[in-house]
Formats: structure tokens, sequence, C-alpha cells
């Protein structure tokens, strides 16, 4: 299976491009399908030649930008869509700015509404914008979910996409980021993710809050399996948990593998000076307030307000929710850093990670 989460500003037919594409609803709730407007994660999937491919749909208004975060953290690849009557627009910007700093190397570019406005227009103007991004090599189209002119070509290209898509480690560490948890009558508590690497099977015990847990049952594309390997949409089904031991942001752990942090320093993907004190800090589908140490021209210590399961290499962003903006993409280099308790100990630190 392979995953891909869409992007873009609010109303720019993301949505629409699921449903077309995969003939199935992804927004859940009455309210969402009432206002036209996705407020929360959406999932849906179809089967392209190179096998399975789920979607996870994201909202594209900036007052759920959090939940858009949590549902992109977790994924290789994005479906990025800008709408050809309105071009790009303040979301875009920030959406961008997320894949970018989570370094998301894969995707597509899809002007959508072409039944409404020449897409010429905002496809260049879009195209300039992901040339300066990890998106810059990224295959553009233009589309119309309402008449469905480009879906056999968009359907080709998220084909090209899935084939180019790296495979995970399925004897990996298992850290599957929760995004969604809720209670399922006669079976108990179901939380749901996207599993980046590593294999979980039913009867497994895994790890979630300091407490081990047995797999009671899992489904994957809405089938119940035996197992799932990396990467897949999966729901887990945990026996002997209550729902609200485990939400969004919590992650299910192979036991034993994984030790919390509440500090690490990290390189950042822009110049450290200016970058607010207080911001908060997105890995997975986790957000956590921090606070940020300057140590060199692009490092910091980030001092989390509660732990989080990282190691060496995870890549996260640093949101400045108060402006609605991305401060940063963060690659995480030291998840044990030493203690800073002498004078000159941030600037010696700084120094050190240089290199």
């Amino acid at each position: 299976m392979r995953v891909i989460a869409t992007a873009g500003h609010v109303d720019h037919g993301k949505s629409t491009l699921i449903r077309a594409l995969t003939g199935m609803e992804p927004d859940r709730w009455a309210e969402e399908r009432r206002r036209g407007l996705t407020i929360d994660l959406g999932f849906a999937w179809t089967r392209l030649p190179a096998g399975p491919v789920a979607f996870v749909d994201v909202p594209g208004h900036e007052r759920f930008t959090a939940n858009m975060l949590a549902g992109v953290g977790p994924v290789p690849a994005a479906l990025f869509v800008v709408a050809a009557d309105e071009g790009w627009m303040p979301q875009s910007t920030e959406h961008l700015a997320a894949l970018h700093g989570l370094d998301v190397r894969h995707g597509l570019l899809v002007v959508t509404r072409s039944d409404l406005a020449d897409p010429g227009p905002a496809l260049a103007a879009a195209r300039e914008r992901l040339a300066a991004t990890s998106l810059a090599g990224a295959r553009s189209l233009a589309v119309s979910g309402a008449t469905g002119a480009g879906l056999a070509e968009l359907r080709a290209g998220l084909d090209a996409v899935a084939r180019a898509l790296p495979g995970p480690d399925p004897a990996a560490d298992v850290r599957l980021w929760v995004d969604r948890s809720f209670t399922v009558r006669g079976a108990g508590t179901v939380v749901t993710g996207t599993l980046g690497a590593g294999t979980i099977r039913v009867g497994d015990e895994l790890e979630v809050g300091g407490a081990r847990v047995p797999v009671r049952g899992l489904q994957a594309l809405g089938e119940p399996v035996d197992l799932v390997r990396g990467v897949a949409r999966v729901a887990v089904n945990l026996r002997g948990v209550e729902r609200d031991r485990v939400g969004r942001g919590d992650a299910l752990l192979t036991p034993g593998a994984w030790v919390g942090t509440r500090e690490v320093d990290v390189r950042l993907s822009a110049s450290v000076e200016g970058v607010p004190t207080r911001l908060v800090l997105h890995v997975g589908s986790a957000a956590v307030p921090v606070h940020v140490r300057p140590l060199g021209p692009d490092t910091a210590r980030v001092v989390l307000a509660r732990s989080l399961p990282l190691r060496a290499g995870d890549r996260g962003l640093l949101r400045d929710p108060g402006r609605h903006r991305i401060t940063a993409g963060v690659l995480a280099l030291d998840v044990r850093p030493p203690a800073l308790a002498r004078r000159g100990a941030a600037r010696r630190r700084g120094a050190d990670l240089a290199g």
C-alpha cells in the first residue's frame, strides 16, 4: 500500500478530487458534508496499477492547520491542490511550507476547477512556488472534479508517484502515530494512523503511554487482516485500553525499542535568528508546546512540554499558532543531548552540531 496526503487552500477541491478518484466520501462528519468544509482528517482509498493507494484528506482552513499537520506528518507523498479560478492563496503557502519543512519529495501538483478558468496562470504560478522547495520535481497537471477532465491523467500521475516511493523496512521498530481514537461496540478501543515502517500482527503487544497492550484486531482498506506492513493506513483494535487513555498525538510502539525525550537538539531549515522562543512542535500526529533555545546559526535545543518517542533523523515542524505560520522545519540531531550547565556551553554545543 502507498499513502498520499492532500494539501492546499480551503475550498480548492481536495475532497472533490478524492471522491472522484475513489468513489468514497472522505468527510466523516455530518457538519463537514453540510457545510462543504473539511474540518478534520478524512480517509479514502482506491486501487491503481501499482497497487492500493490510501489518501489522507486534510482541512485547508487556517483554523484547522493543526489537524492538517497531524495528517501529513507521517505521510511520504502529497497531492498539492490549487484552484484555477483562485490561484495561489494563504493556506497554499502554509501547506507548502509544512511539506518542505518535512522534506516531502514525492507528489503531484494539481490545478483543479479547470472548467471554471484557464488553468495555465495558476499552474505557472504554483510551479514557481514549488521550484524552491522539496517538491520542485513534482509533475503538474490540470483537472476538473466536476466534469472528470484530466482524471485519467491524474490517476496515471498518482500511479507514477506510488511506484517511485521508497520501500520501507518491514523489520523496523513500530511507531504508529495515532490520528484518531474511537470505540466500537463489542470490540472496544480502535485507533487509526499511518504506519510508516515495520509490521503489526494480530496478537502482538505494543506499548502506549508506558503500558503494554495486546493487538486484538487489524483492518486495512476497510477489511480485516492478520498483519499490516508499512507504509499503510491501519486501524488497530486494542484490548484492555479505555478510549480516553489513547488519542491523537500518542504513538503505538514496539515495546522496549523507544525511549521518550523532553529535550532534543535540532537543525532548522531556516536561520535561528528571529525564531520565537515559544512555539509548537509538530511531529507525526503530535503537537507539543516547546521552548526553543538557539545554539548556532541554524541549530537549537527544543525543550518539550511532554515526552515524545523521537530518534535522530526524525523530521518535524515548528509552528507559531498565533501568527498562523510555519517557522521552520526541524531535523532531530540528538535526542539525548548533554546538559548546558556551564557558561558558554550553548555556544560550544552549537559548534559541535555545526559538523
